[in-house]
């Protein structure tokens, strides 16, 4: 008898998102350059709290979408854009307006909260 593994991933801890997947090779043309502003989430795979803001940013990124770019860098797979930005612990989100670091917070928030520093970076 053959057996089917089912994995299942609660919602609020979803393995996936939305966000665009970003490498190190990338970052310059797709964050630096970006004609909006970004919003990068540094994570990795194995990380609890890194799953727990998927929802979160995927919610956001539809609601801000074409005024805030939403990109997710693993950091196990990227290093040099990690450690350019002093990125110590996962999650961090750093918010780029002109090419420029506007705002940065690390680990779990609420959707309200993160919601609050876009409003801001755009205004």
């Amino acid at each position: 008898m053959e057996q089917t593994l089912i994995l299942f991933f609660p919602p609020r801890y979803s393995y996936f998102s939305m966000a665009t997947p970003l490498t190190d090779a990338e970052f310059q043309s797709k964050v630096i350059k970006s004609p909006i502003p970004v919003l990068v989430d540094f994570w990795a795979p194995w990380c609890g709290p890194c799953k727990a803001m998927n929802p979160i940013i995927d919610e956001l990124d539809e609601e801000y979408s074409g005024k805030v770019a939403f990109y997710k860098i693993n950091v196990d797979e990227n290093s040099a854009t990690p450690g350019q930005f002093n990125v110590m612990s996962i999650p961090t989100f750093i918010l780029f307006k002109n090419g420029e670091v506007f705002d940065t917070f690390i680990g779990v928030r609420q959707k309200e909260d993160v919601a609050a520093r876009l409003s801001s970076l755009l205004g």
